[in-house]
């Protein structure tokens, strides 16, 4: 499952609701609550779950997995709990995302107990 923009960057891909948010926060465009939202809960997702680059530094590499990105998996409840404070602030900004699901998103270029790492298929 995975939760991201409904249009592509310009790269073509599209960024999910992590980089929607921080984008905002880095534009100065979140109100005083909701950074301190995005603050708490970015350090909270830091410690609940490994980086995959910190496995690996090519999980993320453009030329090595282009397009690659995040995919929660079904039984990872506990990290999708403060995806609803992440929405709300992109709807009060009127960021279009979209959550998607799927049994094959790509391919699988880091996995764990809670993510999967994809470059999805062409």
């Amino acid at each position: 499952m995975r939760y991201q923009a409904v249009e592509p960057n310009a790269r073509g891909h599209f960024t999910g609701i992590f980089g929607l948010a921080n984008g905002l926060r880095r534009r100065g465009e979140l109100t005083d609550a909701q950074e301190a939202f995005v603050s708490t809960n970015n350090a909270w997702y830091d410690a609940a779950y490994t980086d995959p680059s910190t496995v690996d530094a090519t999980v993320y590499d453009r030329e090595v997995n282009p397009g690659a990105h995040a995919w929660f998996k079904p039984e990872a409840t506990h990290l999708m709990e403060r995806l609803p404070g992440y929405l709300a602030i992109l709807d009060a900004h009127g960021v279009k995302w979209c959550r998607v699901e799927s049994d094959d998103p790509g391919r699988v270029v880091y996995e764990d107990a809670d993510q999967v790492i994809v470059v999805p298929y062409a």
